[in-house]
């Protein structure tokens, strides 16, 4: 039988109800349940894909090819189940889905309406695919009272009449602000959420209160009293060290056995944290420490580069190590100043340059890649940092002075360019160069074959890998020839031979290129073999300088 915990949120955005899901599904399933998280998304694009990364931070990619909510990547990480794009909707893809049902005449003439046919939509998601589940947690984006979520809450609340008691409850994480000047906490803004979220039908069973300070048990009562839930059902949320360190806080808390109890089902013997505690372990007691240079275009919101943070810290329990994480804006670059670029390089002991669309600061990016080059010091280059790789071996040691990528505009030597047709494990693909761009990606799970003498190779230990991908340029492999004759080694290939995945020196201490996105599949507790690889690689560097 499965059960659904709904997640909603109060007061204010950034509470972090991702990460409190993303917790307690961890927590369940220490304690042997198998368990998925969904997010409902309110607003009306049909994905995150086409979102600024300063709006919305960085869009996660799924194995299945969808561009969802950074937050499943906190599902991912904390639970190592998979997401996939039925685990995300908005109310985009909603309203998308019910108009081309409406005008195919799939509704027979009826009036189409938010109640019964949106609210039906969100429900046939929520329950979509979840047989073998025990738990499945649906998070919905946003704060009680905004206009956008009111679909959702009301989805929610048929869904909890429709499943009777026992089968759903709802967790409703609240902010309860510390007044400096009066020297006080106020469960007021809580009080006012809970009746907000009551009134629209959903009373919720626990309350997850993020506080500064901590929630004195006469507080907690207070709260139990007025919000009409168990003292016990009151859980303080205050800030932690790292964000690995949620899940044992929670569980300190009580948080797990309470939703527990709030299904009438005894929590019994205490969850098994042991993978959590040795990673929180490694993290707070290491044994050195590493300055990663992170050369970027989106380096003013962290969020931007969510996975990538997480992936190098990964790195860092991996090597246990603490990582450095130094975020230069690429475009302090772009005069060519070489002052400027060692002034910035030289504190780190290794550099990666990611993924990025357009111009702006690539030719900075490709000072970066020249300075770690020249310089020895360790290189990773991910999506767009590999074609500017690519481009600065052209440009610097294959005599391709004019080397560039389509993506900047016409160009006499195209090092970097749409490919529009490729074969995947399903067969020919195609692309328009002029359609819209939500659609002119190569998006999700693709296979890669390394060469098997390659660094990579002994890296992964395999040489069949599949990796996520995120893009729509590619490296021209007409080029290959000349890159290679520069030191430029394409290591990876698509099992075609048609699409470069990975390139690599082997005669630099570690220089190392992808197409893909390996940061989206790193985890804690099983950090990516390229990131270990990575801070191993800067570990010695530290060593040198």
């Amino acid at each position: 039988m499965t059960r659904y915990i709904f997640i909603t949120g109060g007061v204010v955005s950034s509470l972090g109800k991702g990460l409190m899901a993303a917790s307690l599904a961890a927590l369940l399933q220490a304690r042997g349940y198998k368990v998925r998280i969904r997010k409902f998304d309110p607003y009306l694009n049909v994905d995150p894909g086409t979102m600024s990364p300063y709006q919305h931070g960085e869009v996660y990619v799924t194995d299945d090819g969808a561009e969802t909510d950074l937050d499943l990547g906190h599902y991912e990480r904390f639970t190592g189940v998979a997401s996939r794009q039925s685990d995300n909707i908005t109310s985009g893809r909603i309203y998308k889905t019910i108009i081309e049902r409406e005008r195919r005449g799939d509704y027979l003439g009826a009036t189409v309406q938010v109640i019964p046919h949106v609210t039906d939509a969100i429900k046939d998601f929520a329950q979509a695919e979840t047989e073998d589940l025990d738990f499945v947690l649906c998070e919905i984006g946003g704060t009680v009272g905004d206009i956008e979520s009111l679909p959702f809450i009301e989805a929610i609340r048929q869904l909890k009449n429709e499943l009777g008691r026992g089968r759903s409850i709802s967790v409703h994480v609240t902010l309860v602000p510390y007044i400096k000047a009066a020297g006080e906490l106020k469960t007021k803004p809580t009080q006012h959420s809970v009746r907000e979220l009551a009134s629209l039908g959903v009373q919720p069973d626990v309350l997850v209160c993020r506080c500064e300070q901590p929630l004195p048990a006469s507080e907690r009562a207070k709260i139990a009293q007025f919000c009409n839930v168990p003292a016990s059902a009151v859980i303080p949320a205050l800030d932690a060290p790292s964000i690995y360190a949620v899940p044992l806080q929670y569980h300190a808390e009580g948080l797990d056995g309470e939703v527990l109890r709030a299904f009438g089902i005894e929590p019994g013997a205490a969850p098994n944290l042991s993978r959590w505690t040795d990673i929180t372990d490694r993290l707070f007691n290491p044994e050195g420490e590493v300055t990663v240079g992170v050369v970027g275009k989106y380096v003013g919101l962290p969020d931007a580069y969510k996975s990538l943070n997480e992936a190098l810290v990964h790195g860092g329990i991996a090597n246990k190590v603490k990582v450095n994480i130094r975020w230069i804006d690429a475009e302090l670059f772009e005069k060519g100043d070489d002052a400027e670029v060692a002034a910035n390089l030289e504190p780190c002991h290794a550099i990666l340059v990611p993924g990025a669309f357009g111009s702006r600061g690539a030719e900075g990016k490709i000072a970066s890649v020249r300075f770690a080059r020249e310089r020895k010091v360790p290189y990773f280059g991910i999506c767009f940092g590999m074609q500017m790789a690519c481009v600065e071996g052209a440009r610097n040691l294959a005599g391709i002075d004019n080397a560039s990528s389509t993506e900047f505009g016409p160009t006499p030597e195209p090092v970097v360019g749409i490919i529009t047709e490729w074969m995947s494990a399903d067969g020919i693909e195609k692309r328009e160069e002029g359609g819209d761009l939500g659609g002119t990606m190569r998006l999700g799970a693709y296979p890669a074959k390394l060469d098997g003498n390659s660094v990579v190779a002994s890296i992964y230990g395999d040489e069949a890998i599949s990796e996520r991908h995120r893009h729509r340029y590619e490296v021209n492999t007409g080029y290959r020839e000349r890159l290679e004759a520069g030191g430029l080694v394409f290591s990876g290939m698509s099992p075609d031979g048609m699409l470069p995945e990975i390139v690599e020196r082997p005669d630099h201490p570690w220089f190392v290129g992808v197409q893909f996105h390996p940061e989206l599949k790193s985890k804690p507790f099983d950090p990516h073999p390229l990131f270990a690889s990575f801070i191993e690689a800067a570990v010695r560097q530290s060593r040198l300088v």
